[in-house]
């Protein structure tokens, strides 16, 4: 067989099959019914024939962005890949890591060239992301406001918030003759009040690099700068963590919120510990309900004396009487 007819009969195998092509292609534009046009209704989700009005599929899937753009640069603006940026990292997350497993994509070791290779990687990346001080600054910070947030158990919720009042702080100047530890606690403390997650000072302080006396001149004069809302602590909020962790049960924590709305509504409350009351009002409400606990446990729970919890719990207990007699 000569060249020229095997050239004519591969163009004539091709045209069969682009005949094909387009015999499917057709098919799929035209109403099986009636062979109309066929038209997609993005609006219901809906390929429709013009003629007959049959509806070919329907629930169609729109695999566009939820959101609409009428230029170039609004699309450009609204596009978005990747992760979702978070202030809990310095850079916002927007930066590369290299993992530390020293292994490639299919869980092989890496060889001793690779993983000195991976080792100067790390090295410079890490010095890629922080490009200043005050980068460097901001990273050290926000680890720290991680570190407590996670001992002390508080949602993320909390430590975004944290990040975005430190950054403030670092973006007023309000660092200079302060350490970077305590401006990180009192963000997380104050985000914590903000946001109904309380903790006690002596909780901070466990978990924080610096004293106590630090924490609250340092916090006292971000709230003032930062010009921040923060609500006084409400002792209902400490309940149900104490309840929590001693073990009681629904009973105990109903009977303490109504004790504290009593004292709070005979205005009793006022200039006293939120944590002294919480822990008083979870000691007294166990005693009504019949519920085994002593002052020690309530006090190794809440951080406070004895003394405080029988101080309180007992004016509690008095304004409860003379509800019920009332």
């Amino acid at each position: 067989m000569s060249e020229s007819e095997t050239r004519i009969r591969s163009y004539g195998r091709r045209t069969e099959k682009e005949t094909a092509d387009e015999q499917s292609a057709d098919e799929t534009t035209r109403c099986p019914e009636c062979s109309g046009q066929l038209v997609t209704d993005d609006e219901h989700g809906e390929t429709v024939c013009v003629d007959c009005g049959l509806v070919v599929e329907e629930d169609a899937v729109d695999r566009g962005p939820e959101w609409r753009a009428f230029d170039s640069a609004e699309r450009n603006s609204k596009s978005r890949v990747g992760a979702p940026t978070t202030k809990m990292m310095h850079d916002k997350g927007l930066s590369t890591n290299i993992g530390w497993q020293n292994r490639d994509a299919y869980g092989k070791a890496l060889s001793a060239n690779q993983r000195r290779q991976m080792q100067r990687l790390r090295t410079w990346n890490e010095r890629f992301r922080t490009r200043d001080s005050k980068e460097r600054n901001l990273k050290q910070a926000l680890g720290e406001i991680d570190r407590m947030a996670s001992a002390l158990g508080l949602p993320k919720a909390v430590r975004e918030t944290a990040s975005v009042i430190y950054r403030r702080a670092l973006d007023e100047d309000l660092l200079p003759g302060r350490s970077i530890e305590g401006v990180a606690t009192a963000s997380l403390y104050a985000a914590a009040r903000q946001l109904g997650n309380p903790r006690s000072l002596d909780e901070f302080t466990a978990v924080s690099r610096v004293d106590k006396m630090e924490m609250t001149r340092t916090y006292r004069y971000v709230v003032r700068e930062l010009k921040l809302e923060v609500k006084p602590a409400d002792p209902e909020q400490y309940v149900p963590r104490f309840v929590s962790r001693l073990e009681l049960n629904d009973e105990v924590e109903r009977q303490a919120r109504s004790l504290l709305r009593g004292a709070k509504d005979a205005g009793i409350t006022s200039g006293k510990s939120p944590v002294g009351l919480a822990a008083a009002a979870v000691y007294a409400a166990a005693l009504l309900t019949n519920q085994k606990v002593t002052q020690s446990q309530v006090g190794e729970v809440a951080d406070i004396s004895e003394v405080t919890i029988r101080n309180r719990y007992k004016e509690l207990l008095e304004v409860d009487h003379d509800e019920r007699r009332n």
